[in-house]
């Protein structure tokens, strides 16, 4: 299945960077085309258990996922259930002279009938995730 790296330069400090990037609580509100739906289950320190829906390319994608954050370097999700189960992304976020470097490491995995119907190539999952990525840059850079 698709594994990918993502790397983009946002202007702006690490903290303020990954206070709005790696806070799925906001997602829904943030950018509801891509997550309409975001629901925690449990918070435990930096652990958080939660089923989200995420649009991407023309498919929802219903999960559930963990959610571990060690502030501010890294953001990791875990997708315990659900369409992607078994995929795992990190989310580096390395702080440089001119602003912050997000490098995303994803192994992506798709079960059921996205797999099945082969949802996306891994050009397509890449490049979908990066439109999301390049959507926070603008929500941070311009607040």
């Amino acid at each position: 299945m698709p594994k990918f790296r993502i790397e983009k330069v946002i202007q702006a400090e690490r903290q303020r960077v990954f206070d709005i990037v790696a806070n799925y609580e906001s997602f829904e509100k943030l950018l509801p085309n891509y997550f309409p739906s975001i629901r925690i289950r449990s918070v435990r320190d930096n652990v958080s258990v939660v089923e989200e829906h995420l649009k991407i390319g023309d498919k929802e994608l219903v999960m559930t996922t963990k959610h571990i954050t060690n502030y501010p370097e890294t953001h990791e999700v875990f997708v315990i259930g659900g369409d992607a189960k078994g995929s795992h992304i990190i989310e580096k976020y390395e702080k440089i002279p001119n602003g912050t470097r997000i490098i995303v490491d994803a192994d992506v995995k798709l079960k059921g009938m996205m797999r099945i119907a082969g949802l996306l190539g891994k050009q397509k999952i890449a490049s979908e995730y990066g439109k999301i990525i390049d959507e926070f840059a603008k929500i941070v850079e311009n607040p």
